[in-house]
C-alpha cells in the first residue's frame, strides 16, 4: 500500500510538471522567450505589400533589440474570404500571442472571429476603423482591437485636380462598391463634387476586367480627371489600365502612392512603409509592453504626401516642375516616382 501511495504521488508530481510546462512562456531554441504573430494580407498590391514587409522587418529588429524570439507566420488570403477565414482560425487553433489584419476586411473578419477567445489584433490600413465598427473611437479601441489607419484626406486630393486643373468640367469616379475602403471617401468626393457643380461620372469594378471595362467607359464620357480613393481592388489593376489613361490624356488621381508606382499620374497619401513600422511598434506595446489592444490608441497619419509619376506626367504633356509648384502650396511634400511593380 505505501508502494502504491509513493507510485501515486510520483505520478501526480509528473503531472503537474508537465501542466506546468505546457502553460509556461513559449522558449525559442536557446532559451529565448518566444512571440508568435500571425499575419493575413488581404490582397498582393505594391501598398500593402510594403506594409507587410516593413511589419516583418522592424519586429525582426524588436526581437534582437530585445533578445527574444518573434516567429511570424504570414499568409495571404488574395480577397477570398473562404481562404481569409481559413488562415484566421488557423492562427486561432495555433494560439498566436497577435493576429494582424492588414486591410479593413481581414480586420473586421479578425474582430468578429476573436470575440470569444480575446486574442489581441492588431489592424494596418483600415481607412475607418469607425465607421466600419471594427473600434469604438480612435482614442478608446474598446477591446481586443487596435491598429493604424490610412484615413484618406478626400477633398485635399481632389483639391490637386483643379490646381492642375482649373477648367475641369466633369470628374470620374473608379471604384469598387464592395471595398469599404471606398465608402466614405466616395461619398466625400460627390459631396465636393456636386457643391463646385462639377459634372461626376461614376464606374465601378469588382475584377480587373471590369476595372478595366470601366475605364474605357469613362474614356468614352471623356472625364478630364479620375479620382479613386485607397481602393485595393483598384490598386490590384492599375498596371493593367494606366497605360490606356495615359494614352487617353486623362490624369488618375489616387489614394496611394502605390497607385503612381504602378503608372496612376498621382498618389496622395500616408507613407506605408512608416505605417508598416508603426503597426510593428503597436505590436510591440501588446507583445513586450504588456498592454492591451484596448489601452493602445489606434494611430492616424498626416497623409499630405503627393507622388507624381514623372513618367505619366511627361505623356500627358505636363511640365513637372509646373504641377510641383501647382501641387506645393496644398501638399506637405510633392514627391515624383517611375513606373515599377513594386517599391525598391
Amino acid at each position: 500500500m505505501k508502494t502504491l501511495k509513493k507510485v501515486i504521488t510520483i505520478l501526480m508530481a509528473l503531472t503537474m510538471l508537465i501542466s506546468a510546462v505546457g502553460c509556461g512562456d513559449k522558449k525559442a531554441d536557446g532559451g529565448k522567450k518566444k512571440y508568435v504573430v500571425g499575419i493575413c494580407n488581404y490582397v498582393d498590391d505594391a501598398s500593402l505589400n510594403q506594409i507587410c514587409e516593413n511589419i516583418q522587418n522592424t519586429l525582426k529588429t524588436i526581437a534582437d533589440a530585445n533578445n527574444v524570439d518573434i516567429e511570424i507566420r504570414y499568409d495571404n488570403c488574395n480577397a477570398d474570404s473562404n481562404v481569409m477565414n481559413q488562415i484566421i482560425q488557423n492562427f486561432i487553433t495555433d494560439k498566436v500571442d497577435v493576429m494582424v489584419g492588414v486591410a479593413t476586411p481581414v480586420a473586421m473578419a479578425m474582430q468578429g472571429a476573436t470575440e470569444d477567445n480575446k486574442i489581441p489584433v492588431v489592424f494596418a490600413a483600415v481607412s475607418d476603423p469607425v465607421a466600419t465598427g471594427i473600434v469604438e473611437s480612435l482614442e478608446k479601441p474598446g477591446a481586443n482591437v487596435t491598429g493604424t489607419s490610412d484615413y484618406l484626406d478626400t477633398n485635399a486630393v481632389l483639391n490637386l485636380i483643379f490646381a492642375q486643373n482649373p477648367n475641369a468640367k466633369s470628374v470620374g469616379l473608379l471604384y469598387d462598391a464592395g471595398q469599404d475602403a471606398s465608402t466614405t471617401a466616395i461619398a466625400q468626393a460627390k459631396e465636393y463634387l456636386n457643391k463646385k457643380g462639377i459634372a461626376i461620372v461614376e464606374h465601378t469594378g469588382t475584377t480587373v476586367d471590369e476595372v478595366s471595362l470601366a475605364v474605357d467607359n469613362m474614356i468614352i464620357d471623356k472625364v478630364d480627371a479620375i479620382f479613386t480613393p485607397s481602393d485595393n481592388t483598384i490598386m490590384t489593376a492599375e498596371l493593367t489600365i494606366y497605360e490606356k489613361l495615359a494614352k487617353a490624356g486623362i490624369p488618375h488621381y489616387a489614394g496611394a502612392d502605390s497607385f503612381a508606382l504602378n503608372g496612376a499620374f498621382l498618389g496622395y497619401g500616408v507613407d506605408y512603409a512608416n505605417l508598416g513600422v508603426e503597426t510593428a511598434n503597436m505590436i510591440n506595446e501588446i507583445l513586450l509592453g504588456g498592454k492591451t489592444p484596448a489601452q493602445v490608441p489606434v494611430k492616424t497619419f498626416d497623409n499630405g504626401t503627393a507622388t507624381v509619376n514623372t513618367d505619366i506626367c511627361k505623356e500627358l504633356g505636363y511640365n513637372y516642375e509646373d504641377v510641383k509648384n501647382a501641387f506645393e502650396p496644398l501638399c506637405t511634400k510633392v514627391q515624383e516616382i517611375k513606373t515599377a511593380e513594386s517599391f525598391k
